[in-house]
């Protein structure tokens, strides 16, 4: 039996995914995955808590370096330790990273469907959102993209790379042609690539920030052992920054608001860089046969509902629309089967009709949901 298989009872541990829903409710919404995380980085942690002061954390070089050597072992992208910017998290980065790129009151284009707080950052900025819908299959619309970029002005261009929660990661030819507009319309890239270690069938994520020295001079990359190794909540991240001027006006937004890092957080990553390849290898192969029994389990027991087979992440996106779930898919699910879901109305108006499945379970625990669904389906 595989280690991922073992169920563990995550109930009153103080998570959020567990603590959400009714306790009769399956809860596979949120992206957090419900394995034990990988040894070498527990036993980082609990030399760490050996030490008995726990004050603020700094980065050591040697993490610094490790993410370096990750990043060109794993993406070929050569970057120095001086590039690098530790923060608190992707979504308190990517709010301010729109803050030191865009002009007052400028547009943020987002390919809705998309992450919610990537839907909330504009305005949480003071900014405009554009969105510019991605295609019935999950592609870039150039012309609408370009429409959306127009409007922006002295704005950004919010991506989400692997794209959550379509799933797709995108390729080289894709993303050249997105950083060409941005670079032809003046709108900075802001790139949200946590999801970037978790891509299936042997694809290798590519950092839009690669594509060309000039792109590069133009976009914050941020990026996380979070996803990847299931340690979210130590709420540890980085920001590549490759141009000096925007790496000094980056730095100086999160001065005071977001430049302080959870010291576990920091060993959590370090381990996670240093020791941790197996592990995530493993979970990979394990959440890819989770992916092919789940698409297969959708076409044959949940009639009216369609899955796109996901390029990357553990999010399946369900589309009920031909179902009898299909008036308020989250809702029915949520009621009559108990399974706790995202509704797709959360990800912007494409996401009608839809739900999130988050697929990073034990085998029996997404038999054990899909279970439910059917039976609610066959019993509408």
């Amino acid at each position: 039996m595989s280690p991922f298989d073992t169920i563990i009872d995550r109930r009153g541990s103080g998570c959020s995914k567990w603590s959400r829903f009714e306790p009769d409710v399956l809860p596979m919404w949120v992206a957090d995955m419900d394995f034990a995380v990988a040894d070498p980085i527990l036993h980082a942690l609990r030399e760490r808590l050996a030490h008995p002061v726990l004050g603020y954390g700094v980065s050591q070089a040697g993490l610094k370096a490790r993410i370096v050597g990750w990043l060109e072992a794993q993406y070929g992208w050569r970057v120095t330790p001086d590039d690098i910017l530790m923060l608190p998290g992707v979504v308190p980065g990517f709010n301010m990273a729109l803050r030191t790129v865009c002009a007052p009151g400028a547009g943020v284009v987002v390919q809705t469907p998309v992450y919610p707080p990537m839907l909330k950052a504009p305005e949480n900025g003071a900014l405009r959102r554009i969105d510019a819908p991605l295609t019935a299959t999950d592609e870039v619309d150039r012309d609408v993209f370009g429409a959306a970029l127009r409007q922006a002005g002295q704005g950004a261009f919010l991506l989400c790379n692997p794209h959550n929660p379509t799933g797709r990661a995108f390729g080289r030819e894709e993303l050249a042609e997105m950083a060409q507009a941005c670079l032809s319309a003046g709108v900075s890239i802001v790139s949200d690539e946590i999801h970037c270690d978790l891509l299936f069938d042997g694809r290798r994520h590519i950092p839009i920030a690669t594509l060309a020295p000039e792109v590069a001079a133009r976009t914050i990359t941020l990026m996380s052992a979070g996803k990847t190794w299931n340690i979210a909540g130590l709420n540890a991240c980085w920001a590549v920054v490759t141009d000096a001027g925007l790496r000094a006006r980056f730095a100086a937004t999160l001065s005071g608001v977001a430049d302080h890092v959870n010291i576990l957080g920091l060993i959590a990553t370090e381990a996670a860089l240093a020791e941790g390849g197996a592990w995530r290898d493993a979970a990979l192969a394990y959440l890819q046969a989770n992916r092919d029994w789940l698409a297969g389990a959708v076409a044959e027991r949940l009639p009216g509902v369609a899955m796109r087979l996901p390029e990357a992440t553990y999010l399946a996106w369900l589309d009920c629309r031909g179902s009898a779930a299909a008036a308020d898919p989250h809702r029915f699910f949520l009621e009559k089967a108990r399974v706790g879901m995202n509704s797709g109305t959360d990800f912007g108006p494409p996401g009608a009709g839809f739900v999130r499945l988050n697929f990073g379970c034990p085998r029996a625990m997404l038999e054990d949901g899909i279970g439910r669904m059917a039976r609610a389906l066959a019993g509408a």
